[in-house]
């Protein structure tokens, strides 16, 4: 019989109390695979974070950065901004159209969730609906709608009760009152949706107990459904303050005409004064971010100390209330909120567009021959900038969507099915574009594309790159919410077997995601077609895009035909988007996978 060497090796006595020698142990980690993430990490950091560092360098320098130069002379006289006339009262308009729109737009939006998750209103479905088109009609777009309704002089409504013998302006939306409306309606779906989701996940028992204890139906709603609401309420409440208080669009087009303020109109005319004022708008830009960071902290921190734990593993049918002889009211109420967020701004758009005239003294010259033309549309669809700006548009977001789908799939997938190094970096920084608003991160990314030595700018690639970078929150969450969904035994089985990795995700992981996939594509598709902020600042003749081409003609105010009838072809492009998630979306037999 013989004996293998390793039986018969000894091994090395250790004198008593001397320290036992280190065992050297293999890592069980391939070192590939520790560091696959870091490239990535590298490439998210350089879309999102070298933008926001020209922004934090532009602030401390005496020059802007520019091709071949990045701006390094520093100075701090720019921080005089903050005390210059006309910052402070900025600020405080940017806060009170914030703070009204978002509590106007919570009952709104949470009291349409609760009619359509928990009682027995009529039409629950079509309530459901209301709830949601807003979202998919562009808030400048509804801007530049309620433009035309309700300006104090020439505006539909005003006219409509001029015919009626009531002279002056009975409805103005360029004042504070006028744009926090209009936020507030285009922002409400963003509370209906996360409060109705709350509504109907919600377990009934804590309900069914203070009933049981003599509570009355409106003390239970007071004391039990709407404490437990909270999180959904407190979380779309700082999701919709954050987005009006960056906002833009809505800001330019009914707040600056009447001659009001706000922080981003204010970056944006300091960057459109001759000569440009870009150090100082960076400082702003930072009160901007720091303002919204301040806010998302306090949020949290408010939320971390509670538990609001409703949901188990048993089924869950929550409670329904009768609402008795408020069923109709409730449903009128909802019915009148369609017709101001939807129904009448199409319609401006639509008389606007087939108006002869651009200017109306009253809706019985409507009557008069050659009132009416409709050929706006034929001339709109058929120009040579619309065909031009559509081409762009489809093409950036195309291409957009497909980047960011790939990039937030690998992120996510980095992030939630491997142990590689700066996983927990990879994710923090794929969230960070939330924190910093579209006016900051445009200028960001104007500034670092023409520093960088790559011929970039000026070319549709400037446009794609700014969208995947501003779009990658939406992106990883869309993917990161399936990955950690979706089994990974079969992916493992496969390399058991005998595939490599890759051959493992792409032949398994993939086509059980596609669902989750495909619907992440076409909402990046969505996101970037309705972009303006961002290729506001990044643009040029050559890559106009239908939302910059909408806004140009409704800025230039002559061609009001061609820009009403563009921005309904525009509608009918979003609403088509909007119906793809849900044509795509439904597994075999038309049910979601």
């Amino acid at each position: 019989m013989t004996t293998t060497p390793e039986r018969t090796r000894s091994v090395p006595s250790v004198p008593p109390g001397s320290p036992r020698p280190a065992r050297r142990r293999r890592s069980p980690i391939p070192l590939r695979t520790k560091v696959l993430g870091l490239p990535l990490l590298a490439v998210v950091a350089f879309l999102v974070l070298v933008p926001a560092g020209f922004i934090v360098l532009a602030a401390f320098s005496s020059d802007v950065p520019r091709p071949g130069s990045a701006g390094l002379s520093f100075t701090m006289d720019n921080l005089r901004v903050l005390v210059a006339d006309g910052v402070l009262v900025a600020a405080l308009n940017s806060v009170l159209i914030a703070a009204g729109a978002t509590v106007l737009a919570l009952l709104i939006g949470g009291a349409l969730a609760f009619a359509a998750a928990r009682t027995d209103a009529r039409g629950r479905g079509f309530l459901y609906l209301i709830g949601l088109m807003p979202l998919f009609l562009p808030s400048y777009v509804g801007a530049l709608a309620w433009s035309i309704l309700g300006s104090p002089g020439a505006g539909l409504i005003n006219v409509g009760f001029r015919d009626l013998g009531i002279n002056g302006p009975v409805v103005d939306v360029y004042t504070l009152g006028g744009v926090v409306v209009v936020m507030a309606m285009y922002y409400a779906p963003y509370a209906f949706l996360m409060i109705h989701s709350s509504m109907t996940l919600m377990n009934p028992d804590l309900e069914d107990a203070a009933g049981v204890h003599g509570g009355s139906t409106w003390r239970t709603i007071r004391s039990v459904t709407l404490p437990l609401s909270l999180p959904a309420i407190l979380g779309s409440g700082l999701l919709i303050f954050v987005l009006v208080f960056e906002n833009f669009p809505v800001s330019q087009v009914l707040a600056t005409p009447g001659g009001i303020d706000t922080l981003p109109t204010f970056i944006y005319k300091l960057m459109n004064s001759s000569p440009s004022r870009g150090n100082e708008a960076a400082v702003i830009a930072i009160v901007l971010v720091a303002v919204v960071v301040a806010i998302t902290w306090m949020q949290r921190r408010y939320l971390a100390k509670r538990s609001f734990t409703t949901v188990s593993g048993k089924g869950v049918k929550p409670r329904t209330i009768r609402l008795g002889r408020w069923r109709t009211p409730v449903l009128l109420a909802a019915l009148a909120y369609f017709v101001l967020s939807i129904v009448l701004p199409l319609l401006a758009l639509l008389l606007s567009a087939v108006r002869s005239s651009p200017y109306m003294r009253s809706f019985g010259s409507l009557f008069e021959t050659g009132a009416i033309d409709i050929t706006s549309f034929a001339d709109a669809v058929t120009s040579d900038g619309f065909l031009g700006a559509a081409t762009n548009s489809v093409t950036v977001s195309v291409a957009a969507a497909a980047v960011g789908t790939a990039l937030a799939f690998a992120v996510g997938y980095v992030v939630y099915r491997t142990r590689s190094w700066g996983r927990g970096a990879l994710e923090g920084v794929s969230m960070i574009p939330l924190a910093i608003p579209h006016v900051v991160l445009g200028i960001g990314l104007l500034w670092t594309w023409l520093v960088m030595p790559v011929p970039v700018y000026g070319t549709l690639w400037v446009l794609v790159i700014g969208f995947v970078a501003v779009q990658m929150p939406q992106g990883f969450r869309g993917i990161a919410s399936a990955i950690r969904a979706t089994d990974r035994d079969l992916e493992d089985s496969a390399v058991m077997l005998g595939a490599r990795r890759p051959r493992a995700v792409v032949r398994i992981t993939l086509p059980l995601m596609r669902v989750a996939v495909l619907s992440t594509f076409l909402l990046l598709l969505m996101l970037s077609m309705r972009e303006l902020t961002v290729p506001l600042f990044l643009y040029t003749s050559d890559t106009e895009i239908l939302s910059i081409a909408i806004y140009d003609q409704f800025e230039n105010g002559g061609a009001l035909r061609e820009a009403s009838a563009t921005a309904l072809v525009y509608c009918a492009i979003m609403f088509l988007l909007s119906y793809l998630p849900r044509r795509f979306g439904a597994g075999p037999g038309g049910h979601s996978a």
